[in-house]
């Protein structure tokens, strides 16, 4: 076991890494029994592919209205402590949410309100968390330490969260939720165990957090590689924002998959990213990041071409398998170099940045999702996918060099006060 142990989170990432990535993978397990139960939940209140759609958009919603403001709490206050905090909220939350399902006491709109608060919670505990990791473990330990993280959510969120959500939603949605309360909880306790380094001393008045979140506007605009990861990940989850929005019904009317299989879709694009996993490394000393980043947007592309295609499910898990490999390899490069790049006095707001740009793309997409399926059919939003990412593909084509070097770009300016190292902008 200890040599098990040694293999998922080597000693020389200490102990609090340990604390962090237990009750990272713990965290995950919930929100991926929510991956399943959530779209059912909803599929079985209502058919309508707008409503459907919709589900999705509230739980995008948050990181766009509130993601900035996130980051520049991330940055002022004890990050450990908003994340045991936020999900403990969360867990009520689910056990609320789980007591007016058991009593045949819930509605439609009473979900969505739910998805909207839930989702609100998880912009302050996600943007916190991302920014433990580089308190915790050295610069040339990131990848590494970003990767056993990154598998945790392909394992648990992936590929045993769906599954077990759907089994336990064919038994009863109560079940579903209330387990996912129940885990959420124990990960809420986990993450107090972590040990944080001593906090620079505040120098100077406390300044107001518009002008903190401005800062972390400035950064990223003044940054190469970062400000065009973000903008990358900004529109191509505009499109996929648009075809996973009606995924459930994709996989259930299209393929013909029930809710066990609508799990099995997530539990398959997992296995792909456990297959990125073990060749994450052998990838990367191969392919150059710039490369290896193209090959993901072709990927990824293709990816909406075949499923608008196909109405076989022969033919869609194995793109489903292709795609997790890529996500993986893509969401471990990315979060990779841009704590690398990024001071840590601005972590969070940097962070909360990239947060706005993943779920603006999303809720954007997602509504553009809803209204095309509604008037197309359920493929519509697929093509749209397809032709949107192609575009970009090809604008975005030579821009990604930046990428290949964005740990070794200098810091914009000067320091801030107290971190000698970080490089931010001037007011």
């Amino acid at each position: 076991m200890s040599r098990i142990g040694e293999v998922l989170a080597p000693a020389r990432l200490g102990t609090g890494f340990r604390w962090l990535l237990a009750s990272s993978w713990t965290s995950n397990l919930g929100d991926g029994i929510a991956l399943a139960a959530g779209p059912l939940l909803v599929a079985s209140l209502t058919s309508d592919a707008f409503v459907v759609a919709l589900s999705a958009t509230v739980q995008w919603l948050p990181p766009l209205l509130f993601g900035l403001l996130a980051g520049a709490v991330t940055d002022r206050l004890d990050r450990r402590l908003i994340v045991a905090t936020v999900d403990t909220c969360r867990a009520v939350v689910l056990a609320v949410l789980t007591a007016a399902v058991a009593t045949d006491h819930v509605s439609i709109a009473a979900v969505l309100g739910a998805l909207f608060v839930l989702g609100t919670a998880e912009v302050f505990a996600d943007n916190s968390s991302q920014t433990l990791l580089p308190m915790l473990v050295a610069r040339d330990d990131l990848a590494v330490a970003n990767s056993r993280l990154q598998t945790g959510f392909v394992t648990v969120n992936q590929l045993a969260g769906p599954p077990l959500g759907a089994a336990l939603f064919t038994v009863g949605a109560a079940w579903a939720l209330g387990v996912q309360a129940v885990v959420v909880l124990l990960g809420a306790v986990l993450v107090t165990r972590v040990v944080l380094p001593p906090a620079e001393p505040d120098q100077g008045p406390r300044r107001a957090l518009r002008h903190d979140i401005a800062e972390g506007l400035r950064w990223v605009r003044h940054n190469p590689a970062v400000r065009t990861l973000v903008l990358t990940i900004t529109i191509f989850n505009v499109t996929f924002g648009a075809a996973w929005s009606v995924l459930v019904l994709y996989a259930t009317e299209r393929l013909g998959l029930g809710a066990v299989g609508f799990g099995l879709v997530s539990t398959v694009s997992a296995l792909g990213g456990i297959a990125g996993t073990a060749a994450y490394g052998w990838i990367t000393r191969r392919v150059s990041l710039g490369n290896l980043l193209r090959v993901g947007l072709v990927i990824e592309t293709l990816t909406h071409l075949v499923l608008a295609l196909t109405t076989s499910p022969w033919v869609a898990l194995p793109v489903f398998f292709v795609f997790g490999a890529h996500a993986f390899v893509w969401g471990t490069t990315s979060i990779t170099v841009r704590q690398r790049a990024v001071p840590q006095a601005l972590q969070g707001r940097v962070g909360s940045v990239n947060l706005v740009g993943v779920f603006g793309g999303l809720v954007i997409g997602s509504g553009i999702g809803g209204v095309l399926a509604q008037h197309g059919g359920v493929t519509a939003p697929f093509w749209f996918a397809f032709a949107g990412s192609a575009v970009f593909v090809v604008l975005i084509w030579r821009s990604l060099r930046h990428v290949a070097h964005a740990d070794e770009l200098p810091a914009p300016v000067g320091p801030l006060p107290g971190t000698p190292a970080d490089g931010t902008l001037p007011a």
